[in-house]
């Protein structure tokens, strides 16, 4: 069967999306995730867009994958751990439930990891066997794939980049740790260090500053957003140069809203990490942008479909 329904759960949009199997998307919709009304709401909107992309058309659905913000038990496909983004999201059992109700074969995996299979399937990682995802949006999220299979830890939990730190002494993060690059990095991230960097110098109500419009304003040497931009750069730049000595990755593919922001910010960022990582190993990797773009989540959740029914089969794959 050609297609397969993927789902990609975050902590302000659900985006669901019929995708075939050379990673197109058929049609999609996305809805807001309204994740304050708690995990039995947010579940109701999985089933309910499920639903609805199945009663769309007559195709034949060879399963659904679901890539989710969190820690994921990947052999249950229950969250084992979430921030507040996504309140009493801890413990909840997507994969049973989904499978429950539609009888349908179902994977469920962190957000980022999906995005390293897509990138795996139909992206820059197809070239790649030792490669790290750092997905730049709202938070920063990460997955590390070595010798060709993703790295998931003892409870999910593994490739949280976002959580390391690049300052101990900077700003507390919801995580609990101190100057985590979550803080400097992400959309949010951006915009705080932007209003910092605005301080007195403009007087103008900035309680709407995004990261969208700081980047633009950077791009055409806006004082502030230079200033901020220096600031997110140097930090996600000493995050990737701990990334590089501690995997010896090919590739740093950088997915996410942030990372659709230019050749000029790629630029910027490798200078910026090769002058922090040892030449010896700054040499074998690359800095690339996500080939899947903007739909890297949706398509890898769904692409867990056919690489894990190979991996059934007894066909060599990888992740």
């Amino acid at each position: 069967m050609n297609y397969a329904i993927g789902v990609d759960i975050g902590g302000t949009k659900i985006h669901f999306a019929l995708v075939d199997k050379a990673g197109r998307i058929i049609r999609h919709e996305i809805v807001p995730t309204l994740a304050g009304l708690g995990p039995e709401h947010v579940m109701q909107s999985v089933l309910g867009g499920i639903d609805k992309l199945i009663r769309q058309g007559e195709e034949q659905i060879a399963g659904i994958g679901i890539g989710s913000a969190g820690q994921i038990d990947f052999a249950t496909g229950t969250v084992s751990f979430a921030v507040d983004t996504l309140p009493g999201w801890t413990g909840t059992p997507i994969k049973q439930t989904v499978e429950q109700r539609f009888g349908l074969t179902v994977y469920v995996d962190n957000d980022v990891n999906v995005i390293a299979i897509a990138e795996k399937c139909f992206g820059a990682g197809r070239q790649y066997e030792h490669y790290v995802c750092l997905a730049l949006g709202t938070g920063v999220g990460g997955a590390v794939v070595a010798d060709g299979r993703l790295i998931r830890g003892t409870s999910g939990g593994a490739g949280e980049l976002g959580h390391s730190s690049v300052q101990f002494d900077g700003p507390r993060c919801s995580c609990g740790n101190y100057g985590c690059i979550e803080m400097y990095a992400s959309g949010t991230g951006i915009a705080r260090v932007a209003l910092e960097a605005l301080g007195d110098d403009d007087a103008s109500n900035t309680r709407g500053l995004s990261a969208i419009e700081v980047l633009a304003d950077w791009t055409v040497g806006a004082p502030y957003a230079v200033r901020a931009m220096g600031v997110v750069i140097r930090a996600l730049a000493s995050a990737i140069s701990g990334i590089i000595h501690t995997f010896n990755p090919q590739a740093i593919i950088i997915a996410g809203g942030v990372a659709e922001a230019g050749s000029a910010f790629f630029a910027a960022l490798e200078k910026e990490a090769a002058a922090r990582t040892s030449p010896g190993m700054w040499k074998d990797c690359r800095i690339v942008p996500s080939y899947t773009g903007a739909g890297a989540g949706v398509i890898g959740a769904a692409a867990q479909v056919w690489h894990y029914a190979e991996e059934r089969s007894g066909k060599q794959v990888s992740l």
